[in-house]
């Protein structure tokens, strides 16, 4: 249930924004891009969300938080590379040892 929650309150964020993504040949804005890829890790069934951080400047996502396992972290930043407009991925996600 939380996870429908934060993906469809990060899909009302993305709606407001939605402009950014119009076809054109203007940059899309980081919190565009931010709100869409917090979007993509909601979605994804195998990703926690929540325990994710994402920040992004000038199109270079930083992810940053916790996961459970190395797949959780490499889901997370394939699910940043699916987003338009973003230009580089930094994944610091720390997984326990």
């Amino acid at each position: 249930m939380r996870k429908y929650l934060v993906a469809l309150t990060a899909l009302t964020l993305t709606s407001a924004v939605a402009w950014a993504d119009n076809g054109s040949s203007h940059p899309v804005r980081d919190s565009y891009i931010t709100t869409k890829v917090k979007a993509e890790l909601a979605a994804d069934h195998m990703t926690k969300a929540r325990d994710i951080h994402v920040a992004t400047v000038n199109g270079v996502v930083m992810l940053t938080g916790k996961a459970r396992s190395e797949a959780e972290k490499d889901r997370a930043q394939k699910d940043a590379w699916r987003v338009k407009g973003v230009q580089a991925v930094h994944n610091d996600i720390k997984v326990p040892e």
